[in-house]
């Protein structure tokens, strides 16, 4: 097959970023693979992409050029914000190709893209025609202006039809893909199918012994529930180290500072990160956000023979099976977080092994690059035949 893969990079390497450079390596390995990038730039330049975004004919043109020079079979869009606009879907389809979407957040619901606001879930989009109340509560990086021009963009699109000229949409997660198809967005629901990201750690599944810690790695942030975390457990003999940046990264440290259970390692590359994983007793996901499917770093410790203590909320239940592959809680309640933590660290050894072996299962059957990439390949393949 031939293939052109489409992304708009952030202005900052983010996961979706390295989802869509791993699928084009993968992709790579057994068919013909171009790529068309487009960056959001800061200052004048960035504040000209942002203005553009909703009818961004020189970005849409260029995404035209490239298809008539490459002559794909299939048309891949991952992020599309702001520099390269939907617009090009459009100029995709009138060129006669299959165009297929991956979606890694939830920006075609609201403005957020994160279903999140002020330290807490924020659903109101889902079920509006338009996010009146998201543009009121500035919920895009706390900006009127930003949060407007957003919504603006994609309701245009989705008054003149743009989303429902995507062939197939990819999410992340089942819990994703209802949550698409329940809401007002104009897009027949068998469009929206389940595949999930994938990491290659197939030389890197053995463990070592555990040691008595736990971990946790991801952006330091609000959605991530670093801070409901630490709060639950300072002062407690549960020791956590904490791997990552961000926002937060400062109060973090000071927390670490004034309570000896905690230990701020900084940010780490990917080998120190696996290192880690296979030397704790679980990793820790306190999300308050709805993952846009499994985190990446679940994955991680599942190919590490890692349970996981996770929030229960999302995308996450759908893996994290209690006594099973880990343990859940609520991440906004103190004495559910312990109380997970406190089932892990007294569950027997021996029980411990089966969950380790159980996580290094679902990772073999979902989340190899193989497993993944003959999904995605094989959707790629029915649409061409269903065209044909």
């Amino acid at each position: 097959m031939r293939i052109l893969i489409i992304h708009n990079y952030y202005q900052d390497l983010g996961g979706e970023d390295i989802v869509f450079q791993q699928e084009v390596a993968e992709l790579r390995r057994e068919h013909e693979v171009f790529t068309l990038i487009f960056k959001n730039r800061k200052g004048v330049k960035g504040l000209f992409q942002f203005l553009l975004s909703p009818w961004n004919v020189f970005a849409a043109r260029k995404v035209q050029r490239k298809i008539a020079e490459v002559n794909a079979d299939i048309v891949h869009f991952h992020n599309t914000q702001y520099a390269c606009g939907p617009l090009a879907i459009r100029h995709a389809k009138k060129a006669g190709k299959i165009v297929v979407m991956s979606l890694h957040n939830f920006r075609l619901l609201c403005p957020s893209a994160t279903l999140f606001y002020k330290n807490t879930l924020f659903t109101d989009s889902i079920h509006r025609k338009f996010p009146w109340l998201a543009i009121e509560k500035n919920v895009l990086d706390n900006s009127k202006i930003k949060t407007l021009w957003t919504a603006l963009s994609y309701w245009i699109h989705r008054r003149i039809g743009t989303w429902n000229l995507i062939d197939r949409y990819f999410v992340l997660a089942e819990f994703s893909r209802q949550l698409f198809i329940s809401s007002t967005l104009p897009v027949d629901s068998d469009k929206f199918v389940v595949k999930p990201n994938f990491v290659d750690m197939t030389s890197t599944i053995q463990s070592k012994e555990r040691g008595k810690h736990f971990l946790y790695v991801g952006r330091l942030s609000p959605e991530k529930g670093i801070t409901n975390l630490l709060q639950a457990i300072a002062g407690t003999d549960i020791q956590l180290k904490i791997a990552g940046t961000g926002p937060q990264t400062e109060e973090v440290k000071s927390m670490a500072i004034k309570n000896p259970n905690l230990d701020y390692l900084g940010m780490m590359d990917k080998s120190q990160i696996i290192d880690e994983l296979k030397f704790c007793k679980g990793l820790i996901v306190p999300s308050v956000c709805y993952e846009g499917g499994v985190p990446l770093t679940i994955i991680e410790a599942f190919a590490t023979c890692t349970p996981v203590i996770a929030s229960n909320i999302g995308a996450i239940p759908d893996v994290i099976i209690e006594n099973e592959t880990g343990f859940l809680f609520d991440p906004h309640k103190a004495d559910t977080i312990i109380h997970a933590i406190t089932q892990a660290n007294s569950t027997p050894t021996a029980v411990l092994a089966g969950m380790s072996l159980k996580a290094l299962d679902l990772y073999q059957q979902s989340y190899t690059p193989d497993i993944v990439i003959r999904k995605l390949t094989a959707e790629y393949e029915m649409l061409i035949k269903d065209k044909s």
